[in-house]
C-alpha cells in the first residue's frame, strides 16, 4: 500500500501548483490522474499558447454565489508571483488586449516549468490510473484505485469541472463532495458560444465567419468585444464572457454599435447625404449582410430624407438594444470552464480545507469559482493551488 503524506486528484493546473508547494515542505506528494498526461488543459489554452494570467486581477472578474471567496487565494498568490516563476524559467511571453498574456511560443513552456518544479520538489505523478472509492479513516483518508490503494493524511480534489470531456473532464470532484456532505452547486457550461433557434439559426447562418465589435449583456453582466457568428449561433470573446452569465430562457442584448451615438450619427448622414438608403449607410460601418439581416426590408430601402427623428430615434435603439433568445449554449463539449460547482460557502477561502471535513481540499475549477476570459481561470489555478499547498 502507497502512503504519501499528501495525495492529490486531478494532475491539471491547479493540482501541479499544490504539488509544488507541498513537495517544497517537504511533503511526500502524489499526484493521481485518469488521463495519459498531465496538463491537458494547460497545453489546449490560449489556443495553445497558453494565456496564463492577466495583468489586471481582481475578484470582480470572477463569478462565484461567495463574490469575497476569491479575494484571500488572489491576493496570497498574485499575476506578479506567477510571473517571477516564469521569468525564472526564462519563458517568453506577450500581452494583449485587456492585459492577457501569452506566451511567445507552445503553451508546453508553462507545462513544462511545472513538471520541472514537481520533479525538484520530490513530487510522484501517477498517470493514467483512476479513483474507484475514497474513504474516511481515523488518520486521513483510503483512496482505492484501479493501480491499487493509496492511504494519505491530506486528500485535495482538484479534479476540475465538466468542460471539454476530451481534455478528461470528469464529474468526480463533485461526487467526492456530496459523500461528505459538501454541497456541490448547479452547474451549466461557461465561456461558451450560442446556439439559436431555427427562426434566428436560419437569419444568420449565412454570416458563419463575420466578427464584428458588439456590447453583449447577460444577467446584468456587458462585455464589449468582438461577436462572431457561426453556423449554429453566436461566439466571440463578447458572446463567450456573457454566456457565462446568462441563463436558459433570458434574452440576450446585443448593441451592434457600441460607443456610438447611432441616432446623432444618422441625422448627420440624413442632413450631409439625404439621398442615400438607410442600408448604404449603415453598411458603412458594419458588413452589408448583416445589416440587411437586423433590418426590416421596408426600413432599409428607406431614404434618409423620408425617415423622421422618431424613427431615426427607431431604428437606433433597436440596433442599440437588439435582443434574442438563445436556444441554449453548445455545452461542455466547447465550454472553456463550468460555472458551479463545490460550495466555497463550506471551504475555507485561506487553507482551502473543508470546513467539516478535516484534511480534505477543494482547489481551482471544481469550486464555485469561474474567472472571465483571459487568464482568469489559470490565475485562479495557481492562486488556489498555491494557497492549500502551504498548508497541506
Amino acid at each position: 500500500m502507497q502512503e504519501p503524506d499528501v495525495l492529490i486528484l486531478g494532475a491539471g493546473a491547479a493540482g501541479l501548483m499544490c504539488a509544488i508547494e507541498a513537495g517544497k515542505r517537504g511533503r511526500r506528494v502524489q499526484v493521481v490522474d485518469h488521463a495519459r498526461k498531465p496538463g491537458n488543459k494547460i497545453r489546449m489554452a490560449g489556443g495553445g499558447r497558453c494565456n496564463f494570467t492577466n495583468y489586471d486581477l481582481e475578484a470582480g472578474h470572477y463569478l462565484s454565489a461567495n463574490r469575497h471567496f476569491a479575494k484571500s487565494a488572489l491576493s496570497r498568490y498574485t499575476q506578479w508571483d506567477f510571473l517571477a516563476l516564469v521569468g525564472r524559467y526564462a519563458i517568453p511571453y506577450h500581452e494583449r488586449d485587456h492585459g492577457q498574456l501569452f506566451c511567445d511560443d507552445n503553451a508546453k513552456a508553462i507545462l513544462e516549468m511545472l513538471l520541472a518544479e514537481c520533479r525538484a520538489a520530490g513530487v510522484t505523478l501517477r498517470m493514467e490510473t483512476s479513483v474507484e472509492a475514497v474513504e474516511r479513516e481515523e488518520t486521513g483518508f483510503r483512496v482505492r484505485t484501479d493501480g491499487g490503494t493509496v492511504r494519505c493524511e491530506s486528500l485535495v480534489v482538484a479534479t476540475g469541472g465538466l468542460s471539454i470531456p476530451t481534455a478528461g473532464a470528469s464529474p468526480l470532484g463533485y461526487r467526492i463532495a456530496e459523500q461528505f456532505g459538501i454541497p456541490v452547486r448547479p452547474t451549466r457550461a461557461g465561456l461558451v458560444p450560442f446556439t439559436l433557434k431555427p427562426k434566428d439559426k436560419a437569419r444568420f447562418a449565412p454570416l458563419s465567419g463575420i466578427a464584428v465589435p458588439a456590447s453583449v449583456t447577460a444577467g446584468g453582466k456587458t462585455f464589449t468585444e468582438n461577436l462572431l457568428f457561426t453556423h449554429r449561433g453566436l461566439s466571440g470573446p463578447a458572446v463567450l464572457q456573457a454566456s457565462s452569465y446568462w441563463q436558459p430562457g433570458e434574452p440576450v442584448t446585443i448593441d451592434w454599435f457600441p460607443g456610438t451615438d447611432l441616432a446623432a450619427w444618422l441625422r448627420r448622414q440624413r442632413s450631409e447625404t439625404p439621398k442615400r438608403q438607410l442600408k448604404t449607410v449603415l453598411a458603412a460601418q458594419r458588413p452589408q449582410r448583416l445589416v440587411a439581416a437586423l433590418l426590416d426590408g421596408a426600413s432599409a430601402g428607406q431614404v434618409l430624407a423620408d425617415l423622421s427623428d422618431a424613427r431615426i430615434d427607431a431604428v437606433a435603439d433597436s440596433l442599440h438594444r437588439w435582443q434574442v433568445v438563445p436556444e441554449g449554449t453548445e455545452g461542455y463539449r466547447t465550454a472553456e470552464v463550468t460555472v458551479g460547482g463545490v460550495d466555497c460557502d463550506a471551504v475555507s477561502s485561506k487553507t482551502f480545507a473543508a470546513k467539516q471535513v478535516p484534511g480534505l481540499y477543494f482547489i481551482g475549477e471544481v469550486l464555485d469559482v469561474t474567472g472571465w476570459l483571459g487568464g482568469y481561470n489559470l490565475q485562479w489555478a495557481w492562486s488556489s493551488g498555491w494557497c492549500a499547498g502551504q498548508g497541506v
